[in-house]
This record gives C-alpha cells, sequence and structure tokens, in this order.
C-alpha cells in the first residue's frame, strides 16, 4: 500500500466516491513526488521544435466536413475563477451582447451542426464546484443534448497533502478547501472512469476536440478535423507563434532522447533555464490548449499501461487557504492536458493563427474580449476587427471582476485604434470612451473619464 500518507490519501478518496481509476492514478503520482521527482525539463535534454503551419495545408471540403461528422467536442469548464474573485464557473462571465462563455460556446456548436449536418456533440468536463451553475445555465438550450451521450462528465478530485508530510491535509472550517482538481491533464483518466470513451466509441465517433471554455476562438474546425483525420494521426495539439506576453509560459520542444514533442510548462523550468524559456528566437511555439485526439488510439494507450498515461508530474506549491498565506503550504499533484502529446509516437503540431486562441486569464483579458476589437459573427465566432492591444489594468482597482464592472458600467471602451492602454489609479470609464494609440493613465485620486472622450496618446 505505500507510505501511512498515500494509504490516509486513497482511504480520503474512496471515501469519497472518487473513481477507483482515478485514485490508481493519483497513486501513482504520489510515489512519483514521494522519490523526489519535480517533473522538471532540463534545457539540456530538448532542442526548438518547427512545424507546418495549417495556412499551407490543403484540405479537401469534403473530407472536411465528413470529418467534423465523426468529431465530438469536449470544453474544459472546472475552473472557478477565484484569481478574478469569482466563486462560480468562470464561463459564466458575461462576454459579449448579454452572452456568457457558455452561450457563445452552445450557440457556436448549434450552428456548425446546421452548417455541417453534423451531430458534433458538447459535453463539458465540470468540477464538483461548476457543474451546478453550468448545468442550469444550459438548460434553455434544449437540442443541445445528443441523444446517449452526456452533457457533462465530472473532473476527478484529490486531497491536498501537506508540504511538510505529504499526508492529507484537514480544514474542517472549509473542508472543501482540503480537495483540488488534479489539472485538466485528468481529462484521460475521467473519460476512462467514467465510460465516456467507450461510449464515443461506440456511437461511432472517431475523434475528439478538446479545449479551455475560456477560450472562444477554439470553435470545432471542419478544416483542421480534416487534416488530422486525413494523416491518420493520433494526437495533436494547435499550436501559435509565442509574443513577448508569453515569455514566462510554456513551449513545445523535442526530446533528445527519443525524438518526441513534449510541451514545457513554466513549473517545469529549472531556475537555470529561465533565460532559455524566456527566448521567443529559441523555442517558438506555445500551447493553445487545443487539443485533437483519435478515440481508439487513446483507448490503445490507456489499455497498454494499465489506464495511467504516466504523464509528466507538475508540483503546484500554495497555500491550503488560497486567500489566507498563514495556512500551511500543500502540494497539489497535477498534469497537463498538452503532455500527452509525448505519449504517442506519431504526435503532431501545427501552427494557426492567434484567432483561435483568445483565453481570458485576467480582466485585461475580459476587457479586450469585451471591446471592438473582437466582433460577433452570424456563426458566433469571435470575427478579430483589429490588432489586439497591450492592456494592463491597476490590479489594485480592476483585479477582481466585481470591482472591474463597476469601473465600466456603459461597457468597454473602444479599443479599436489602440495599441496599448495602461491604467494606474482608480478611473470610471462612461459611454462611448475611445482609446486611440499608446494611453496612459496615471492618478492618485479616484477619476471619472466623461462619455465619448477620446483619449489619444
Amino acid at each position: 500500500m505505500g507510505s501511512p500518507g498515500l494509504h490516509q490519501a486513497r482511504q480520503k478518496m474512496l471515501d469519497a466516491g472518487v473513481d477507483e481509476v482515478a485514485v490508481d492514478t493519483f497513486a501513482h503520482y504520489y510515489r512519483l513526488l514521494e522519490h523526489g521527482e519535480t517533473g522538471m525539463i532540463p534545457e539540456s535534454s530538448i532542442e526548438p521544435l518547427d512545424m507546418e503551419s495549417l495556412a499551407d495545408v490543403e484540405v479537401d471540403d469534403d473530407a472536411a466536413a465528413e470529418a467534423i461528422r465523426t468529431t465530438a467536442v469536449i470544453k474544459l469548464n472546472g475552473g472557478l475563477g477565484t484569481s478574478m474573485g469569482m466563486d462560480r464557473a468562470k464561463s459564466l462571465l458575461c462576454v459579449r451582447r448579454g452572452l456568457s462563455f457558455l452561450d457563445v460556446i452552445a450557440r457556436q456548436v448549434l450552428h456548425l451542426r446546421q452548417e455541417y449536418d453534423a451531430p458534433l456533440p458538447l459535453i463539458f468536463m465540470n468540477s464538483f464546484r461548476t457543474s451546478a451553475d453550468t448545468m442550469a445555465a444550459l438548460a434553455r438550450y434544449g437540442g443541445l443534448p445528443v441523444e446517449g451521450l452526456p452533457l457533462e462528465f465530472w473532473q476527478n478530485k484529490e486531497p491536498k497533502l501537506l508540504k511538510k508530510d505529504l499526508s492529507p491535509a484537514a480544514y474542517p472550517k472549509k473542508p472543501d478547501l482540503e480537495w483540488c482538481p488534479p489539472g485538466h491533464g485528468d481529462l484521460y483518466t475521467a473519460l476512462r472512469g467514467t465510460g465516456l470513451l467507450e461510449r464515443l466509441i461506440e456511437q461511432g465517433y472517431e475523434r475528439v476536440f478538446v479545449s479551455n471554455s475560456d477560450n472562444l476562438g477554439a470553435v470545432p474546425s471542419p478544416r483542421i478535423a480534416g487534416w488530422f483525420a486525413g494523416r491518420g494521426i493520433p494526437f495533436a495539439i494547435e499550436a501559435v507563434q509565442r509574443t513577448p506576453s508569453d515569455r514566462k509560459g510554456g513551449h513545445f520542444a523535442r526530446r533528445k532522447s527519443d525524438g518526441h514533442i513534449v510541451l514545457r510548462e513554466t513549473a517545469q523550468t529549472l531556475k537555470e533555464d529561465q533565460a532559455a524559456l524566456a527566448d521567443l528566437d529559441r523555442h517558438r511555439f506555445s500551447s493553445t490548449n487545443n487539443v485533437w485526439f483519435d478515440l481508439v488510439a487513446m483507448r490503445r494507450e490507456l489499455d497498454r499501461r494499465g489506464g495511467i498515461l504516466g504523464l509528466p508530474l507538475i508540483r503546484n506549491v500554495k497555500h491550503l487557504d488560497p486567500a489566507d498565506p498563514r495556512t500551511p503550504e500543500v502540494i497539489q499533484i497535477e498534469t497537463a492536458i498538452g503532455a500527452a502529446i509525448e505519449v504517442f509516437e506519431d504526435a503532431q503540431t501545427i501552427e494557426v493563427g492567434r484567432d483561435r486562441f483568445i483565453p481570458v486569464k485576467t480582466t485585461n483579458d475580459l476587457l479586450v474580449l469585451r471591446s471592438d476589437v473582437y466582433d460577433l459573427g452570424q456563426d458566433f465566432g469571435l470575427d478579430q476587427a483589429a490588432d489586439v492591444p497591450f492592456v494592463e489594468l491597476d490590479p489594485e482597482f480592476y483585479k477582481l471582476v466585481g470591482d472591474f464592472d463597476q469601473r465600466f458600467p456603459e461597457g468597454a471602451p473602444s479599443l479599436r485604434k489602440a495599441s496599448s492602454l495602461k491604467v494606474d489609479g482608480d478611473f470610471t470609464f462612461g459611454r462611448g470612451v475611445q482609446v486611440v494609440g499608446d494611453v496612459e493613465l496615471e492618478s492618485n485620486a479616484a477619476q471619472r473619464i466623461p462619455a465619448d472622450t477620446v483619449l489619444d496618446g
């Protein structure tokens, strides 16, 4: 059974009704952690990766249409948006015209079903914290569920481990905080454990497209589905060229030892390799988290590995209560969905445009999404109408969604002619404000920008 800490953690998971596949997977990573595994990927072990671009790929229209008809869609929807002050599913945030992320996603899929006469199942991987709110919001779309398939399945949960001895943390005051999700790499474990992987195969689906629910650029693409199917690829990830804002983020590389593609996250980078991580000329591509995989190939690999893909460990150190630094430090065992690329011999990456990667991680991103930089098309896709400006809002006044909304009561300013917007201080924006060029606002006292003001750098 292993150490006392692992025994306690396993029992806690079983008592909470966690699936045995997930318990065994957790135990695998616990043992790695116990033996000092850090999941680090040294710069000396990898080399830069180049790849073909979707813009240069030819895909027959009929092949694309046929491929999308045998594709299922999964949205990763386990996040609460706690970094933005939310206590419910982040995908419930309003983004455009009174529509939430969930509304736009549902309408994107419904439009594609009609256009391609495709079943295109839409399934959400929710967490125990996002399920109820998400399902309530989707209830208005009566035609969304596909017969024989659920609209959701749950991401697993695991105990947070005390850093001092790797025993499961206890927090009677807020028992929910004793648990954490295992990262979105848990998708594969959850698909197998719930039986959904097998059901999709039985109903004739050949591949799955997975993306984050906060990325409205990740529309299921018939063209990419056709490329994926035509090449006979088992696993692929859409990649984008890295920009200065991606310097601290993960990137793709090729492992020298076996030639496999790897995805190196920031948490897997040694301190002495941080400069190489930030080198945009050396490591040019980052992940969109838009993932495609062949269902039969995934089942075969899971069977071969006893249900555990063996993705690289991510050791995430936090406080037991993230909002209270006085609580003990804990380790959260995580894996990344994109890390599965190194498992498959013939896995590929493909470069796509930034229009397929519009994540909302902060209120800076949310302001751009709500602005006129993007138009919401008839197909509910986001059409980029201008270059995306750099936005940096004072975190003291704009970091939390509630505070952010109070300061844009009449909606986002026009950013279509903006290059950058930096706000240092407490500014409230009136209706119809326009930002032109590079604009910096600074004040020690609360200010209001009158309606129809043109802020010109």
